[in-house]
């Protein structure tokens, strides 16, 4: 291991490993079609080979912030970055349908360990000066590693088809492994000893785990907001844009997730040298919840889509910038971003068929009012949640 001469060449190596673990979702999602030409017998099945991942998220997500804090979190990232270098590689063949899925429910798990390790690192890494920007930088990752697969990995399939997409992905994977292999410091053996003396992991004890995480407000108030945001972020950039004419679809479909990512690393980084995490996710979320009403304001603009996704910029970083000012140490830390991975993937999972149902039976005032209700209750709940935490103290 060779210890860099800058934190932020660890942080950033951490960050282009998220972007491998987004892509993981992206490779599958924006390249639809050309796997529908490459799987024709799949039917609805296709959609599986996105939404894998999430379901393996729902179920598993604490579990993995368990496992990844028992198992040492750069033993658990660099393994994680290697088998899915090895899985994606493997997919570049287009396997059979049914194996794909196998492998697509493995790499779930992959992506998990990536999820859940790479930002507890960052974390570890990141002095205390750097650590909201280092954070707010990683809530980036998914929305750049989309921009990123649609700008250039779209072609590349449309012209190769879906296998170079995969391979180069796996390439990057095990780019990546080895490079955090010499850059982030060995796991402390204390991580190695408490994982012995930890108990086994049954049901009843994973549930209760469960139980007393959810029940903590220093564990899961950013996996609660994290429901909310994710609930709607995804569902919102599926739904809205075919609901407006061709060119303000496309401004929405491009800039809002941008404007997010601006707002993140520029409005969001300044507020938070001031304010804690979880003032500027209060306020992320306050905003957003006065805007979203506004969004049929103007049928024919892209603008109030962008607004609104403006205002999600401060929820986005100040999350995981959160996780890390609510506890300190690493073990918790992991366990609080295996929640926010469990509750993210079951907002990305229910958002836009809930959208869809709302938008059917109430039109779009019906559902603008669920997407601001959304945003007042997630404000809501981190109230409440911080009320209980000064009653704690």
């Amino acid at each position: 291991m060779t210890r860099p001469a800058s934190p932020w060449i660890a942080i950033l190596a951490l960050y282009a490993a998220g972007l491998g673990a987004a892509g993981q979702f992206s490779k599958m999602a924006v390249i639809l079609p050309q796997l529908g030409r490459a799987y024709p017998e799949a039917g609805t099945t296709l959609g599986f080979l996105v939404s894998l991942l999430s379901l393996v998220g729902v179920v598993l997500g604490v579990v993995a912030g368990m496992l990844v804090a028992r198992a040492g979190f750069r033993r658990t990232l660099i393994g994680a970055l290697a088998v899915g270098a090895a899985i994606s590689l493997i997919q570049s063949l287009l396997p059979p349908l049914p194996a794909m899925l196998v492998l697509r429910v493995i790499e779930g798990g992959t992506h998990l360990a990536i999820v859940v390790a790479a930002p507890t690192l960052i974390a570890q890494v990141a002095p205390d000066r750097l650590r909201p920007a280092a954070l707010t930088l990683w809530g980036t990752f998914f929305g750049v590693a989309f921009a990123v697969t649609a700008l250039l990995g779209v072609p590349v399939a449309q012209r190769f088809g879906p296998g170079p997409l995969f391979a180069a992905h796996g390439l990057w994977m095990a780019a990546m492994a080895l490079l955090l292999l010499r850059l982030v410091p060995a796991d402390a053996p204390t991580n190695a000893r408490a994982a012995r003396t930890e108990p086994p992991l049954t049901l009843p004890s994973l549930l209760r785990r469960h139980v007393e995480i959810y029940r903590s407000p220093f564990l899961a108030a950013p996996a609660w907001g994290w429901l909310f945001y994710t609930l709607t972020f995804v569902a919102v950039l599926a739904v809205w844009p075919p609901l407006l004419p061709v060119r303000a679809a496309t401004l929405t479909a491009t800039l809002a997730p941008l404007g997010a990512i601006a707002v993140s690393m520029t409005l969001g980084v300044a507020l938070l040298r001031r304010w804690s995490a979880i003032r500027v996710v209060i306020a992320g979320f306050a905003l957003a919840a006065a805007l979203a009403p506004g969004l049929p304001l103007a049928p024919h603009s892209a603008l109030p889509a962008i607004l609104l996704f403006a205002a999600l910029g401060l929820v986005q970083g100040a999350s995981f910038t959160a996780i890390a000012q609510l506890n300190d140490s690493a073990e918790h830390r992991a366990l609080a971003n295996g929640a926010l991975a469990q509750m993210g993937n079951l907002g990305n999972m229910l958002g836009t068929p809930l959208m869809l149902a709302v938008l059917g039976l109430a039109g779009i005032a019906g559902m603008t009012t669920v997407i601001a209700g959304c945003y007042a209750a997630a404000a809501l709940t981190h109230l409440a949640l911080d009320r209980v935490r000064r009653l704690c103290a």
